[in-house]
């Protein structure tokens, strides 16, 4: 072999080595912990994205998000409470709402207030497993000193402490400043962990038009930054859409030509596009867990343009289209794609299915709701870990579901909000009647499905009355 063929050959092995090692440092081992990129919406209903029946027929082609489901699992009977706090506070803890509002004495914690320091989140728990964890977007889980993201277990922080309603504020003519301590403009906020966090731009129409493209550069950012230095990470994106006000990125103002929301619907999915397709190109794809999911279903009034498919209702009611939302997940290799399950499953038992992948231990101090669902959504059983949900609105015990039975101890009228407390309970078949028109639909045939229903209501009322409570503040 001459001189130049032998150079040339330890040139060509010496590049492919220099091309190779990023995707060595980006293919971890088998065992290795996945990442997890969770994306939450805001008051986004079951029939806005196109596997749920959307897409098109709203305006907006969501190819990117369809794409998830192609590549994983979509649950149909995925569910939620009712209201963006308590609906945060469970899928944070692992445990319905109204437990991390308990008090040790006295009545329970109003429904906005949010966790207190002691509660233990997804993010503590994945950060104390070695991850990153950098959220980007809304919190509204507590806005007092000691209860910030970078408080509860987030290393990194940018986004808005509250409601996107507030952004009306700004740009309203009749704003009265100095009415009351409270009543003040919301900002967003930056902070790293161990640090008090900083006030930056306030949140006007303008701030609310742009922040989802921001938070989407920050996460993208923080996903390139961690992959880099081969640390797991979690990335959650609580997104600011489809909450009121619905006011698409100039990018994307008439790009549909069928509204503001289409708009918003199209920015969303190329902003998750951009997610995927980020995890892709840095070779992460076979351990990334990827979520696409919502706080609840559309917004509750009447000019919400949201649509929760064929479900009755939006957020603040007992019925399914407040409860029942998307829930896409893709792990190649791990979750089998093209699944699809009507199975039920709640927002509750992602805390305790992601801690038995990534091995973590679960609390033994307090009650965690949730169930290990690794089994179900990996193939590896065809069944939920759980047949039944409470439901819960405020601090109110609205009923239970349990399989494709839903028993309501109160109704609530959809137009005044008005609270019907029921003489006799309403019973509906959600398969018989999934739109629940018909109380008592078939049930004459079925009233054995009161013992079920009505074990999973005490069991759960003996549950909360043993509860300690969650320590103030």
């Amino acid at each position: 072999m001459s001189a130049t063929i032998r150079i040339r050959g330890i040139a060509a092995f010496l590049l492919g080595l220099i091309m190779s090692a990023p995707m060595a440092l980006a293919s971890p081992e088998s065992d290795a912990k996945p990442n997890i990129v969770l994306v939450l919406m805001d008051n986004f209903g079951y029939g806005e994205i196109g596997v749920y029946g959307g897409g098109e027929l709203r305006g907006a082609p969501t190819p990117n998000i369809d794409g998830i489901a192609a590549e994983g699992f979509q649950l149909t009977n995925f569910n939620v409470e009712a209201e963006c706090t308590p609906s945060r506070s469970a899928l944070m803890t692992g445990r319905y709402g109204i437990r991390t509002r308990q008090r040790q004495d006295g009545p329970p914690r109003g429904v906005w207030y949010g966790i207190t320091k002691w509660e233990i989140t997804l993010a503590e728990m994945l950060s104390d497993s070695g991850y990153a964890t950098g959220i980007f977007g809304k919190w509204h889980l507590g806005d007092t000193e000691g209860r910030y993201p970078t408080d509860q277990g987030f290393d990194e922080w940018i986004g808005i402490p509250r409601s996107s309603d507030r952004a009306f504020w700004p740009d309203s003519n009749s704003f009265t400043p100095d009415s009351h301590p409270k009543a003040v403009f919301t900002h967003v906020m930056s902070a790293k962990r161990g640090e008090k966090p900083r006030e930056l731009e306030v949140y006007d129409r303008a701030k609310r038009r742009t922040i989802d493209r921001e938070i989407t550069d920050q996460a993208i950012d923080f996903i390139n930054r961690k992959a880099k230095a081969g640390q797991p990470f979690f990335a959650f994106l609580p997104y600011t859409q489809t909450h009121e006000p619905v006011d698409p990125h100039p990018d994307y103002y008439g790009k549909t030509g069928n509204g503001s929301f289409a708009d918003v619907l199209a920015q969303t999915d190329a902003y998750v596009g951009e997610l995927l397709d980020t995890i892709d190109r840095l070779g992460l794809k076979e351990n990334t867990i990827f979520i696409f999911t919502s706080d609840n279903g559309r917004e509750g009034v009447p000019r919400s343009f949201g649509f929760t498919g064929p479900w009755r209702g939006g957020m603040f009611s007992p019925y399914e289209g407040s409860l029942r939302v998307p829930f896409l997940i893709r792990w190649p290799g791990k979750i089998p794609a093209q699944r699809v399950s009507n199975e039920i499953v709640h927002q509750i038992d992602l805390f305790p299915t992601l801690a038995n992948i990534i091995g973590a231990d679960i609390p033994k101090d307090r009650t965690i709701d949730g169930h290990d669902q690794s089994a179900f959504l990996m193939g590896k059983s065809e069944k939920s870990a759980r047949e039944s949900v409470i439901i819960y609105i405020g601090n109110e015990l609205f009923g239970v579901k349990w399989r494709n039975w839903k028993l309501l101890l109160k109704e609530i009228d959809e137009d005044s909000y008005a609270i019907r407390n029921m003489a006799y309970p309403t019973i509906y078949n959600l398969l018989v009647d999934p739109k629940e028109e018909v109380p008592e639909l078939n049930y004459l045939n079925d009233t054995w499905v009161d013992f079920p229903l009505y074990q999973v209501l005490e069991d759960h009322q003996a549950s909360i009355e043993r509860d300690t409570g969650a320590p103030d503040p």
